[in-house]
């Protein structure tokens, strides 16, 4: 009993510390302590990155997602940052390779940003995709859950939505700075920007999200 109140109190906070906002973006942790921890490691890049210093997280990644899964898939997401420095990003074949030694799967897109209209929302059951665009500008756009329908899914891995364009976060990217999409970050990519050249040179790695 004590630990079905303790279970049903901590849905509770959740909800409450959600519903204070009208949306809802990414997961959301009750640990405070860990989330204040998570936030400090994110922000030292040699706590995750070791030799990687070509990018840091852009600020919608969810740091404690982010401290969760390294720490439960260390090593892989070790050998995609040494793949990430060790290789020329722009002028690395385009394509899909497997990393060696890893489960992780990485693309090499070029490719051109589209207007929003034409482009596919996004989640992951069981990958997260990280996303590092070396060349030209990519849109990516941030999906608020509760004004979001279920679209379909797609087996294995693919869910789409129908979704509140005026309660999405729109972020554009910088070379500088890499984004991961956990389960819980529902999104859009590849979308047109206000500047003129849409081209882009795009590096995306599925890494296995671990529960």
């Amino acid at each position: 009993m004590k630990r079905i109140f303790s279970f049903i109190s901590s849905i509770l906070l959740s909800v409450s510390a959600t519903a204070q906002s009208d949306c809802y973006y990414t997961k959301y942790f009750n640990d405070k302590a860990l989330v204040e921890k998570a936030e400090k490691w994110k922000a030292e890049t040699q706590a995750w990155g070791g030799v990687f210093t070509k990018a840091k997280p852009h600020a919608s990644v969810n740091a404690t997602d982010f401290y969760l899964q390294y720490q439960k898939n260390k090593e892989e997401w070790d050998k995609l940052f040494k793949w990430l420095q060790e290789t020329d990003l722009l002028t690395v074949p385009k394509g899909k390779m497997k990393l060696e030694g890893t489960e992780i799967t990485i693309s090499v897109e070029d490719s051109k940003n589209e207007p929003l209209e034409k482009r596919k929302t996004e989640s992951h059951h069981h990958n997260c995709d990280f996303m590092i665009v070396v060349k030209g500008i990519e849109r990516f756009g941030h999906l608020d859950h509760f004004s979001c329908t279920t679209k379909w899914q797609w087996k294995p891995d693919v869910i789409r939505y129908d979704y509140d364009k005026s309660k999405t976060r729109f972020y554009d990217s910088t070379p500088n700075e890499f984004f991961i999409f956990f389960p819980d970050d529902w999104h859009i990519a590849k979308i047109a920007n206000d500047t003129k050249d849409q081209k882009i040179r795009v590096i995306v790695a599925k890494v296995r999200y671990c529960p």
